[in-house]
């Protein structure tokens, strides 16, 4: 009896993963989170707490106590801390005073969303790293706010904004973060997390609106940066390329790119569609083989979508605001398995086996992720405003963003 009296205090459930970048603690979107509540009670679930974090498509990252997005404040980015548990705001630091180029004046109705920051902060080892607007790289202290360095990536390497400025966010990775931005011979940039010194700097490419990603293929770990010219895959370490794949740019690129296996997807809008590849190896080294290409076709605006059990569960659409649907795609064909409409370009999250989706007007849906048909487990209204950001899961809650508020809701 005594041992087990002292042995109690080990029984108590441990905190939950963080989701500490735009795409989760593992770059995939999915937590290993068990998601305990699959249903609604009446009147939909109770918000732990609301904050108002005003215009802009900013998702939030959790990394224990503290959750963090930009907002927009006299017509600055703000980098904001909150208290997890109760929505306060902890601190706040001015990053940069963009000058935005393209967004109309939000509102219930219409098909946009305002103007304000894009970007999504990334929280690693007490750090919050910033991409702004502007192409300023920002390193701030997370318990603070205060600024440890920064990276002019327009006015030192040679970057130039492309239309609605930068949304991409900043990939930490293996100790370097990673953007995309520079100029010729320096597009591609990695740098030292602690220090902010420059670790690499390579190539020619065009930036888009797309985060990279990090994924072990063939067991090589690397960054996969979704550019103008297509897919490029880098050694962390070093910037040495791995293998490289053409892809059509019109307009915008802002979905990341999703790898499942030896498998690569990747997908834009403005007529471009969807393709995917077989990572192999060739002479040696490895090469992507086309597995399948829809023109126009599997859109992902800027809503990456998430893989289960083989097949693509996200919202493919293009401007079909409020309408667009849910779909099921079979990754290594490209099949549509089914589509369920009224999502519009939200963004979707796997917790648990669980789909956790968030449409474009402020529902908050949960799926059985299954390829014969689509069967809802749950519907609410949770949001006003648009809401074009990613979902973040953390500690058994959800943290949701619109261009109003942000909200916490526990699903335990």
């Amino acid at each position: 009896m005594l041992t087990l009296v002292l042995s109690a205090p080990l029984l108590l459930p441990l905190p939950g993963p963080d989701w500490p970048q735009y795409n989760g603690a593992t770059g995939d979107r999915v937590s290993p989170e068990t998601l305990g509540a699959k249903s609604f009670p009446s009147g939909g679930p109770q918000a732990r707490w609301r904050a108002p974090t005003g215009p802009g498509f900013s998702s939030l990252a959790v990394v224990g106590k503290r959750a963090y997005t930009l907002v927009l404040r006299d017509g600055a980015e703000v980098l904001v801390a909150l208290e997890a548990e109760s929505g306060k705001e902890l601190w706040a630091a001015t990053l940069s005073e963009p000058d935005y180029d393209g967004g109309a004046d939000a509102g219930e109705d219409d098909n946009k969303g305002g103007d304000g920051p894009r970007a999504t902060p990334s929280v690693v080892d007490g750090r919050v790293f910033v991409y702004d607007a502007s192409l300023g790289l920002h390193a701030i202290d997370a318990e603070s706010g205060k600024p440890l360095w920064k990276q002019d990536i327009a006015g030192d390497f040679g970057g130039k904004k492309i239309q609605w400025n930068n949304a991409a966010s900043a990939l930490v990775e293996a100790g370097r973060v990673f953007v995309v931005g520079g100029g010729e011979g320096q597009s591609l940039l990695a740098f030292e997390a602690a220090t902010g010194k420059l670790a690499w700097k390579k190539g020619d490419e065009k930036m888009t609106h797309a985060t990279p990603i990090a994924a072990t293929l063939l067991e090589k770990r690397q960054v996969i940066f979704f550019v103008q010219s297509g897919l490029v895959a880098v050694v962390p370490e070093t910037g040495a390329e791995l293998w490289r794949t053409e892809f059509p740019y019109r307009t915008s690129t802002a979905a990341s790119p999703v790898v499942a296996g030896d498998v690569v997807f990747c997908s834009a809008g403005y007529g471009v569609g969807a393709a995917a590849w077989r990572i192999g190896e060739k002479d040696g080294k490895l090469a992507p083989e086309l597995l399948w290409r829809a023109a126009n076709k599997h859109i992902n605006h800027w809503s990456t979508p998430v893989v289960h059990d083989g097949h693509l569960y996200g919202m493919f659409s293009f401007k079909e605001y409020g309408k667009g649907p849910l779909r099921c795609i079979e990754l290594e064909t490209g099949e549509e398995r089914w589509a369920e409409a009224g999502f519009g370009p939200g963004n979707v999250i796997l917790v648990g086996g669980t789909l956790v989706a968030l449409s474009d007007k402020g529902e908050l849906v949960l799926v059985d992720p299954r390829p014969d048909a689509y069967q809802e487990l749950a519907r609410a209204d949770v949001l006003p405003g648009k809401c074009w950001s990613m979902p973040a899961f953390a500690g058994g809650a959800v943290y949701l963003r619109s261009t109003q508020e942000s909200v916490r809701i526990d699903l335990k």
